[in-house]
């Protein structure tokens, strides 16, 4: 990933309906969310919606398949990782102290889940 790509997939979380479907989609992996039910969940007019969609598939951060009538979009997991290890791969190179307390928040998270699924 480079500054481009990042820069377009900040941009394209940097508005709070984005950042909202985004974190809804997190939270729906790896099943994903039909768009009507996005829409329904979170508000947002279906049209608003399509626009907010377009813009975080450009980004890379989400994907749609259709499955008859249906849509259903997932985040790309993959992608956030690429976004968040291009934030901070020069912090644990020189000073790793820094980067320490972000990877200890991090694991207790991805545990629970982990185990919550069990």
């Amino acid at each position: 990933m480079d500054s481009n790509e990042v820069i377009l997939a900040l941009g394209a979380l940097g508005q709070a309906t984005r950042l909202d479907v985004f974190k809804l989609l997190v939270r729906h992996e790896p099943e994903g969310v039909a768009a009507g039910e996005v829409a329904r969940i979170l508000g947002v007019p279906a049209n608003t919606l399509s626009t907010h969609l377009a813009i975080l598939a450009r980004s890379g951060l989400v994907r749609s398949t259709r499955h008859s009538r249906i849509i259903l979009y997932r985040a790309e997991m993959a992608r956030l990782r690429e976004m968040v290890l291009f934030l901070v791969a020069d912090c644990c190179g020189t000073r790793p102290e820094f980067c320490a307390p972000l990877v200890a928040e991090l694991i207790p998270c991805c545990a629970e889940k982990e185990v919550s699924h069990v």
